[in-house]
């Protein structure tokens, strides 16, 4: 590249050790020891307020230490003979200048990592004991009362589990679950939250996920007819009052998998991405009354419902009932020998338009049918489900959906006594 003779000379004046910052007109001085200082006072005492306000904020589960009553409070480090760092507590400051060390970067960062591996500091939901907000982010119960009943709801036989970790309680094993469950965290993250190692959290998830599958399994959440229509919502009885059962089926992605059968068996021309399928029938109310097995995506909903416990159990239904599905679940000849109505909106079939009794009928079952599609969107809180599940957990991606849909039954019901 050319380069001009002024650029020349003037990279020859730079290349002799001349400073391009500083220059003749400048009038540069050293700065004072008294500025110095007082630079390096301002410096340390910010330092020691974050540290100070990271060091309560990790550890205020620990009753050891003691409350701090000067900003100036002194967090040291200790190393042992092994090598590995403890945490030691902020202590008021020396009243001898002399003796008081420079709380340097290294050392806030060593106080963090420090109070991340004390076992005071593990993650427990009873820590969590009277902050609702809390319990609700990371299980989706109210409160820890609401927990607790969940967890009595299992049974005692939670205390039987073959795989037991000894520093983490019952009830902790099944946080973390719910944690895994409703946050979709790593292994990793929660390995360290509770301070175990990843095996272990994969281990725990997998217990009690197939712990909850079969304990919530003998829960009957189909309720009869006299109950169904003794909680149905008003305006929902005026308008279809024998309906037992709102159906529509939902679909969660997962990771395209490597097998090419599989591929094709999971494809999902709706979703446009490999995802599996699950029919899901809630009552008028709200409650969670039916969980199909889980298909590959390319499974039609009609297929879902042929193989599913509606068609082939005599008992579920009494005749006068009816079932209210979307314009794509048609299966009104299953239900027929049944004497059981399917009511669904109107297809066109060739028309160029609907009759205007035919669009207000639509319109009503549009507007109660969307019930479902309510008690769907509760469950999908969890994030398990939104989120893609890997290869990995394909074979209990039907746990995963039946837990996770019959938790819904044990919150708050969405829809109101007059919809």
């Amino acid at each position: 590249m050319p380069v001009c003779g002024f650029c020349a000379g003037t990279y020859k004046k730079l290349i002799a050790g001349a400073v391009p910052s500083i220059f003749a007109f400048r009038n540069v001085t050293a700065a004072s020891p008294a500025s110095s200082q007082k630079w390096r006072r301002k410096i340390e005492r910010k330092s020691v307020a974050v540290s100070v306000a990271l060091h309560e904020e990790i550890c205020i589960s620990t009753t050891t230490c003691s409350e701090p009553t000067d900003i100036a409070h002194e967090v040291t480090v200790q190393t042992t003979e092994t090598g590995s760092s403890a945490c030691v507590c902020p202590q008021p400051s020396s009243s001898h200048a002399e003796n008081k060390p420079v709380l340097t970067t290294d050392m806030v960062d060593a106080v963090v990592q420090c109070s991340l591996l004390s076992d005071n500091c593990a993650f427990s939901v009873k820590q969590f004991g009277s902050n609702a907000h809390a319990i609700k982010y990371f299980t989706g119960f109210d409160d820890y009362d609401h927990f607790m009943f969940f967890f009595s709801v299992l049974g005692p036989a939670s205390t039987d589990l073959n795989y037991k970790c000894s520093t983490m309680t019952t009830e902790d094993h099944l946080f973390m679950t719910l944690m895994k469950l409703r946050l979709a965290k790593d292994d990793t993250e929660l390995g360290i939250l509770f301070k175990v190692s990843e095996r272990v959290v994969a281990k725990i998830f997998q217990v009690w996920l197939n712990f909850m599958f079969f304990q919530l399994k003998e829960l009957k959440i189909w309720p009869c007819q006299s109950v169904v229509r003794q909680h149905m919502p008003l305006n929902f009885g005026k308008q279809f009052g024998s309906t037992r059962v709102i159906l529509d089926a939902t679909e969660c992605a997962i990771e395209k998998p490597t097998h090419v059968a599989l591929q094709s068996s999971t494809f999902s021309s709706y979703k446009n991405c490999n995802t599996v399928k699950t029919v899901i029938g809630c009552t008028p109310r709200g409650a969670v009354s039916f969980i199909s097995d889980t298909y590959g995506g390319s499974t039609s909903d009609r297929q879902i419902l042929e193989r599913s416990a509606l068609c082939h159990e005599t008992d579920m239904f009494q005749k006068g009932d009816s079932i209210m599905a979307d314009r794509g679940i048609m299966v009104q000849d299953l239900f027929a020998s049944k004497n059981v109505l399917v009511n669904t909106p109107h297809m066109l079939r060739g028309k160029s338009q609907l009759q205007p009794e035919e669009v207000i009928y639509d319109r009503r079952v549009a507007s109660k049918r969307i019930h479902v599609e309510r008690v769907i969107g509760l469950a999908k809180t969890f994030k398990i489900l939104r989120n893609k599940l890997s290869v990995k957990k394909i074979r209990d991606t039907h746990k995963i959906i039946f837990v996770c849909f019959n938790i819904v039954n044990f919150r708050n019901c969405i829809v109101g006594p007059s919809a």
